[in-house]
């Protein structure tokens, strides 16, 4: 039986990770008490006696739960943006290549990718480890997310009687440029530039879309949308966990919209081509809390344990 304890169980991922266990029989959870959940010593006690500990904390906490390992055996899946960006770390996106896939088999230590980061990188790393684009093409992407992202304060002001007017529309945020998912969208991807990112949270619980628009004639050669399509297909072939569309996604988008919230409490991932001959559209589709959070963190915890990675999440 796999030891396994939540560092940070009572936050929307954690929550979210503890529910996709209810039907493990593999899984041994390690539970801490209630009234010690702060408690540094009591924290370090259960950490070091887990096979994998799964950290839902904010940053500065996860750094300081890290610290805590003493015993050499323990593998850590982090769900911060704490560790994403450290090239010591496995990135948690196991569907970019084999070497990716190879390093969180082999790894004790893994950062899970941000919701956001997972649907930019899921498009522009194939565009730029196929050639497609240079790694300083002028990227911009746009995402939309529902309000369960920006975590448990945000859901009470979203959820609450007497909430602001405001809410009632979506909102534009990480208006500076300074987005914390910024920094591994640019390094995982290889560019040379961070791309111009504009988030809008919305009135609704949870899902996603990330969109990135490409114009053809800035990339290394003028490709055909079906040709973006094929591309995907093959660099995502026999990946379960991500599915591509055809070119306008058929029946997906008969209507000629693409709503943000079908996948909730999925832990796979969509991709869509569209757009014209001389501006391609694409988009990635998620559960900002399934493989863009407790999904993607289950998915790594069972590469590590040698299974199937799909266990408990299809």
């Amino acid at each position: 039986m796999t030891k396994v304890f939540i560092d940070g169980k009572e936050g929307t991922t954690g929550l979210k990770i503890f529910e996709r266990f209810a039907h493990r029989s593999d899984i041994e959870l390690i539970q801490i008490d209630e009234e010690k959940r702060k408690d540094p010593q009591e924290r370090k006690k259960l950490i070091n006696s887990s096979d994998f500990t799964f950290l839902c904390l904010p940053d500065a906490a996860a750094v300081e739960a890290v610290s805590l390992v003493e015993n050499p055996d323990v593998r850590i899946i982090d769900a911060s943006t704490a560790h994403r960006t450290n090239r010591d770390w496995a990135y948690g996106f196991p569907e970019l290549s084999s070497a990716h896939r190879e390093k969180i088999r082999n790894s004790n230590r893994v950062a899970v990718p941000g919701c956001y980061a997972g649907g930019f990188i899921s498009l522009v790393y194939p565009l730029t480890s196929n050639g497609f684009i240079a790694p300083d093409y002028p990227l911009t992407c746009y995402g939309v997310s529902g309000y369960s992202g920006a975590g448990k304060k945000a859901i009470a002001a979203y959820e609450g009687e007497e909430r602001p007017f405001e809410y009632g529309s979506p909102r534009q945020y990480a208006l500076t440029q300074q987005h914390k998912h910024l920094p591994e969208m640019q390094q995982i991807c290889g560019l040379s530039e961070k791309p111009i990112f504009m988030p809008l949270i919305c009135d609704y619980h949870s899902g996603m879309t990330v969109t990135v628009p490409l114009f053809p004639k800035l990339m290394t050669k003028r490709y055909s949308p079906e040709e973006i399509v094929n591309m995907f297909k093959e660099h995502y072939k026999d990946q379960p966990m991500i599915k591509v569309y055809d070119f306008m996604g058929g029946e997906v988008l008969a209507d000629g919209f693409l709503p943000a919230n079908t996948l909730i409490g999925k832990n796979y991932m969509e991709i869509f081509v569209y757009g014209s001959e001389d501006r391609i559209v694409l988009t990635s589709r998620l559960d900002n809390l399934g493989k863009g959070a407790s999904g993607a963190a289950v998915q790594c915890l069972n590469i590590m344990m040698g299974i199937d990675e799909t266990t408990g999440l299809l």
